[in-house]
């Protein structure tokens, strides 16, 4: 518990690099990115040792090495690269490896629409690239950057940071993998992907303000373990649907739920000078 709260304080830290206090004239391009690459460290504490596992489980799986790099390269999606991985060693056909992949990455169009309002202005050169790296912890962190009432125009710059730090992160945790894979037997035996739990369960856990959030939390953490011994990840795609469902139900009965968010997390409509510089 004691490494859980630490990844916790530094996440809240160095979410917040710039004060809204601070006048225009202190941000920059150059500042916003290194602000984000600086928020997002913490978070490489439990995502390296997932692109490590990542790599060497590929290899064990019968994957070529262009095949795994590639995974990583064009992918770029750790939980749908391991269930992928896995189903394609498995001889599972094409079609139902894109669907379950899919389903379990229909997170990032929620985290698309969330950030989309702050995103808007931007010409397709950086919003392509921008989606193709979002990521959780990209995620959590741009968006407690949007949130903040600054007026800074160039926290596109900071996203961009951010999002970058885990690429390149990935990248050279999946070749690290790979290139030790053949001489570990059974890396998932490691232990090392706990690291990932304790840092997603850190990254969640400042999410959770109101009752259909915790909802959702709690059935969907329920359902993936009732279900977890399903075939081919299913319990995944139950338990999210499960979590979906229940904060939707709760948010309808409790609709004060919903201004209780609004109320601690204030949006913050893009400022007239966000443009790119």
């Amino acid at each position: 518990m004691d490494g859980f709260a630490a990844i916790l304080t530094q996440v809240q830290d160095f979410s917040v690099s710039l004060s809204p206090s601070e006048s225009l004239s202190v941000f920059t391009p150059r500042r916003e990115f290194w602000a984000g690459v600086r928020a997002t460290l913490p978070l490489i504490v439990g995502a390296a040792p997932f692109g490590f596992i990542f790599g060497a489980l590929a290899i064990n799986s019968g994957l070529s090495l262009p095949a795994a790099a590639g995974f990583s390269a064009i992918v770029f999606a750790g939980s749908a690269q391991f269930i992928a991985s896995g189903l394609v060693a498995s001889g599972v056909s094409v079609g139902f490896i894109v669907m379950t992949t899919l389903i379990v990455n229909l997170r990032h169009a929620l985290y698309g629409a969330t950030l989309a309002r702050h995103t808007a202005h931007l010409p397709q050169r950086w919003l392509l690239p921008l989606a193709f790296w979002l990521t959780d912890e990209t995620f959590v962190v741009v968006a407690s950057r949007y949130a903040k009432t600054d007026d800074s125009p160039y926290k596109h710059w900071y996203f961009l940071g951010s999002a970058l730090l885990m690429y390149v992160n990935w990248q050279i945790c999946t070749w690290i993998g790979i290139g030790v894979g053949q001489s570990i037997p059974a890396p998932g035996a490691w232990g090392l992907d706990f690291a990932l739990v304790v840092t997603f369960i850190g990254m969640l856990v400042p999410f959770v303000r109101n009752r259909a959030t915790l909802a959702a939390v709690l059935v969907a953490g329920a359902t993936a373990l009732l279900f977890n011994n399903l075939p081919n990840k299913l319990g995944l795609m139950v338990a999210s649907l499960a979590g979906i469902s229940a904060g939707l139900l709760v948010n309808g009965l409790w609709p004060e739920a919903k201004t209780g968010h609004s109320r601690q997390n204030p949006s913050v409509s893009p400022s007239q000078t966000d443009r790119l510089p």
